[in-house]
């Protein structure tokens, strides 16, 4: 699943090149990507003729702000899930097996939206309507890493007391928006910490050292344009880098890039979770 590096990729690259295009039309190849309004056609009728002003990122939801005629159109919300993948292409390009929902932007260039598993969603939140009441996923985040509300003292008391695996707890987006698989395992290791080590036990450093590890991380997945394990491109269709450099995700009986041990994996509440046995504790 595209993680905020990912996500924050995607959103740059939408900002660069699909701004201010007046929005013509488009198709629904699959009425369930849909999850507001209820019809397809709603959908559309309500993109036709906006032009996207800006793009924002809430946790992993991608936002787009609508305007038609200097007024507001209301929101183009985005989850990518699983698979989904955002596309800008030219319109006589061949159409992807996987193509939910296809965009038309003046003069002859698309935004199509690709997705193997189906599990990805689009919204159109009308203007007038709180943004919260369409997307109710918005309303459950917790702060964004890289805010100031994120701090060691939020990190430290979010975990207090917690008789459950760390690894766990990262993965909560309630905790902090954004964190997925990939980088709670890199954050892991920069910061020495086992994954199943419960929160409870961990004391001021070591939440210290995690709270630096999670921006450390993160800063680096998103200046490697994301990590492309299997389904994630950007909106040119480029894998991310960041895969190449991993210190232990997806490198189970592989050396450590640190001690030379080979990393282990194991499942916690059915998901993997990659370690070094010697570098974290």
């Amino acid at each position: 699943m595209p993680e905020l590096p990912e996500v924050e990729t995607v959103r740059r690259g939408l900002n660069r090149v699909t701004l201010n295009y007046p929005i013509r039309g488009g198709q629904v190849l699959l009425d369930r990507t849909i999850a507001y309004p209820s019809s397809a056609d709603d959908f559309l009728a309500g993109l036709k003729g906006a032009r996207l002003t800006e793009w924002r990122r809430r946790g992993k939801y991608l936002l787009g702000k609508l305007s038609l005629e200097k007024q507001s159109a209301g929101w183009l919300g985005v989850h990518l899930r699983m698979t989904g993948q955002l596309l800008w292409l030219r319109q006589d390009e061949s159409l992807q097996t996987h193509c939910r929902v296809r965009l038309f932007f003046e003069p002859d260039r698309e935004l199509r939206f690709v997705d193997q598993r189906t599990f990805g969603r689009m919204w159109w939140a009308p203007p007038g309507k709180p943004l919260e009441l369409i997307i109710p996923g918005l309303l459950k985040l917790g702060p964004e890493p890289f805010k100031a509300d994120f701090s060691v003292n939020y990190l430290a008391g979010a975990l207090k007391n917690r008789h459950r695996p760390i690894k766990n707890a990262l993965l909560d987006q309630t905790l902090v928006a954004g964190i997925g698989n990939i980088y709670a395992d890199e954050a892991l290791f920069l910061s020495g910490i086992r994954p199943k080590t419960l929160c409870a036990r961990l004391g001021p450093r070591r939440i210290k050292r995690l709270h630096e590890a999670i921006r450390q991380v993160l800063t680096i997945g998103i200046e490697s344009g994301g990590t492309t394990f299997s389904d994630f491109r950007d909106i040119q269709g480029i894998n991310g880098n960041y895969g190449k450099v991993a210190w232990v995700y997806d490198r189970a009986k592989e050396p450590c890039r640190v001690c030379g041990t080979l990393i282990q994996r194991l499942k916690l509440a059915g998901r993997s979770a990659h370690y070094c046995p010697k570098c974290q504790r």
